[in-house]
């Protein structure tokens, strides 16, 4: 048997385990979604590291980009690197 088809049925089994005891009340799910909420709270709140990087990223990009214009440096290119490079 291949090692994808034993993945995929040891994925469907866990599921399928996970399933049957939310159902019986073993593992909560608040707002019955099938999502279990010890899997739901921290995908919350990795969504929201997330979403603060990502507005972090945007501020340094643009700051970036300010501090080039300034001071007028052109972007690195992969040409201009191969040719400072066989220069040496």
């Amino acid at each position: 048997m291949s090692t994808v088809a034993i993945i995929v049925i040891l994925a469907g089994v866990a599921g399928g385990v996970t399933y049957l005891l939310m159902k019986k009340g073993k593992i909560q799910d608040a707002n019955n979604n099938n999502i279990p909420d010890a899997i739901e709270k921290p995908i919350e709140e990795v969504k929201e590291v997330v979403k603060k990087t990502a507005a972090k990223a945007k501020k340094v990009a643009e700051v970036a980009e300010k501090v080039a214009k300034e001071v007028k440096v052109k972007p690195a290119t992969k040409k201009a690197a191969t040719k400072k490079a066989t220069k040496k």
